[in-house]
């Protein structure tokens, strides 16, 4: 089982026993996704659907996922995420994955091919490039 909790009007904490989840708007149209340990699937498919809803009510959206503090996924999630996003590809601008371990890398290359999203997903196992890449899409969504 897990919690959820509203940090903001539109930012999300997810909290299980293995897992933490936090979904934030740093910029409009502009998410942030950041793990925290093992994801089993405690969340199920409640932030996917609160991404649905974000999508649904502002349209397109630019997804940072920082896994950087992952050492890995179940199947059943990383499934969860690929059929999201193959689902949701056109209103995907980017996505933006960082990798915290070896798996992920490999996971994230699956849902990259499974979800259709190779020109628009960007695999990172440096956190530094990945920093460097959502400041600078914040930075373009605010200069507008």
């Amino acid at each position: 089982m897990f919690g959820m909790t509203t940090v903001n009007r539109e930012d999300l904490v997810f909290e299980g026993v293995h897992c933490k989840l936090l979904i934030s708007f740093p910029a409009a149209g502009i998410c942030l996704a950041t793990f925290n340990g093992h994801d089993v699937g405690e969340f199920g498919d409640a932030p996917v659907k609160a991404l649905s809803d974000y999508l649904a009510q502002h349209g397109g959206l630019t997804l940072f996922v920082d896994g950087r503090k992952v050492p890995g996924a179940s199947v059943e999630v990383s499934g969860t995420w690929a059929y999201w996003m193959q689902e949701n590809r056109d209103q995907l601008k980017a996505v933006h994955i960082l990798c915290g371990s070896r798996f992920i890398h490999l996971t994230a290359n699956f849902v990259r091919r499974f979800a259709e999203l190779e020109e628009k997903m960007f695999i990172y196992t440096e956190a530094k490039s990945f920093d460097e890449a959502i400041g600078a899409a914040i930075r373009r969504e605010v200069a507008g």
